[in-house]
């Protein structure tokens, strides 16, 4: 029997779990990347004998990964080695508190207590009901296709929206976390996780309180390598199941016959297919490869997610008081929100994220010194003059960090690169540079969300983070999942 052919455009993490998933189901797949190496935003940076992670910093819920090697039939063990952190992030409040997210629950409710003076009984009650939520809801949404009516009519699914109240739709995080909780310091920590997808805690709604529990409850993980491990065990993967990878080669079109996919053009060159799968960005998607500006502009109306301008700073010393993850709030969170999303424009005091992998691996900076990956959110969008902005937000953080660190920061570094929006658009094709394509600002944010197939168009699908389930890492492996069980189901393929 002849094989079936698959072609996959972009190998973000989603694109080569997709590739895995479908070499697995006896297709002949082929993933064509415009970039020279694998990973999209998941990829590696290095400078003057600093390596940093160029994008994804956080590996969280490792048991999705680890289903993909299962359905495979692989050892993940011998693509990757991942070990839990003992402090998930260190937070620096603008009052001078400071608290540790320790991955052991003890621990973290007494830092709770002791530190921001939360109660440990509001901070148990508040992850016991996000795990319940994530279990009930979260997992049932996160891991069907919603667009698909059949999936409506499971009996998990029924069972899942009965559960969802009112108050989880229509109220906003925020307001859940001043319900939920007592401190000012506890209430801006959790409104933080809003983040996660790019969203605003005083616009997304409450339901976004099952993010904590992935963190929180599952723990924050470290893979050996950095993040670029991930990268590389997924790609092993797929070239040992077959998947043949076409580097630094754009898709120009999606061919489309009769409301058929028939393969993809490149270079004036048609390549036929059974099945086309865009990994790409879903505005780019219909505007560029399937010309349909009348979608593209549809998707274009929603309200897109942050995005970030990132510093990858070499440090010539090391700083003992930093973790792997650390965070430097804002001391006016709304106002930094607003600036986000309506004035969009970059804030005087943003909250500050750095990553130092040097911390857990010496290796990725020169002896005594760190690698230090430096974030603010920013809005996403191509028409601000980005230049400009990126100065005044180094110009701000430096300020901020000089404050909070009691030290200049600015001569301890001693190599710089810069990541801005437009760099974020044209390095991974994401619009505007948003990280995560739409936000979630919204209770009705997750139904909206392109479907992972197309309606219109037999034999097109779609992966990654600006279509369902969303952005990050698990969920873009669940994208995938999602995709491939709609693929595995369909007759015609089979």
């Amino acid at each position: 029997m002849k094989s079936r052919s698959a072609i996959i455009i972009g190998s973000g993490v989603a694109g080569i779990a997709a590739a895995i998933r479908l070499a697995v189901q006896g297709f002949s797949v082929t993933v064509y990347e415009k970039n020279g190496y694998p990973g999209g935003k998941l990829s590696l940076t290095e400078k003057e004998g600093y390596s940093f992670d160029a994008g994804p910093s956080l590996f969280t819920d490792p048991a999705e990964l680890e289903a993909l090697f299962d359905y495979a039939g692989e050892p993940i063990d011998e693509y990757i080695s991942y070990s839990k952190v003992e402090c998930g992030c260190k937070y620096f409040f603008a009052n001078g508190k400071l608290f540790h997210s320790w991955t052991d629950r003890d621990r973290l409710l007494a830092e709770f207590t002791e530190k921001l003076g939360e109660p440990r009984e509001t901070v148990t009650v508040y992850l016991n009901q996000a795990e319940e939520l994530y279990h009930s809801i979260g997992t049932v949404f996160l891991n069907n296709p919603l667009q698909k009516r059949k999936t409506w009519f499971k009996r998990s699914f029924l069972k899942a929206l009965s559960a969802v109240r009112p108050y989880m739709l229509y109220n906003t995080l925020n307001e859940y976390n001043q319900a939920k909780l007592k401190t000012g310091e506890a209430i801006q920590l959790f409104n933080r996780f809003a983040t996660y997808n790019g969203s605003s805690p005083y616009s997304a709604p409450a339901m976004l309180s099952i993010i904590p529990h992935t963190e929180l409850n599952g723990g924050v993980y470290y893979p050996k390598g950095g993040m670029i491990s991930i990268t590389n065990a997924l790609y092993r993967l797929a070239v040992k199941k077959g998947v043949q990878f076409v580097f630094n080669t754009s898709a120009d079109r999606i061919i489309c016959v009769e409301n058929k996919v028939r393969g993809i053009v490149i270079n004036g060159e048609n390549f036929f297919s059974d099945l086309v799968v865009s990994n790409t960005d879903i505005y780019f998607t219909y505007q560029k490869l399937l010309n349909d500006e009348r979608t593209a502009q549809k998707i274009e109306k929603y309200e897109k997610s942050s995005s970030a301008i990132v510093f990858y700073w070499g440090i010539n010393k090391q700083f003992p008081q930093l973790q792997l993850h650390n965070i430097f709030f804002s001391s006016e969170y709304k106002a930094e929100f607003e600036s986000l999303f309506k004035t969009q424009t970059v804030y005087k005091d943003p909250t500050i994220y750095i990553n130092i992998t040097s911390k857990m691996e010496a290796g990725h900076a020169p002896a005594g010194k760190e690698n230090w990956f430096v974030m603010v959110n920013v809005p996403s969008g191509s028409k601000n003059n980005w230049q400009e902005l990126t100065a005044y937000a180094k110009q701000q953080v430096l300020k901020k960090l000089r404050g909070m660190l009691k030290e200049d920061v600015e001569p301890c570094i001693e190599t710089e690169m810069i990541l801005d929006p437009s760099a974020i658009e044209a390095g991974t094709g994401a619009a505007g540079g948003a990280i995560y394509g739409m936000s979630s600002n919204s209770g009705s944010g997750a139904f909206f969300r392109h479907p992972n197939f197309s309606k219109e168009i037999s034999g097109l699908y779609f992966c990654g983070g600006t279509v369902h389930p969303g952005g990050g890492i698990p969920l873009c492996l669940k994208s995938a999942k999602i995709m491939g069980e709609i693929i595995r189901n369909t007759k015609s393929f089979h």
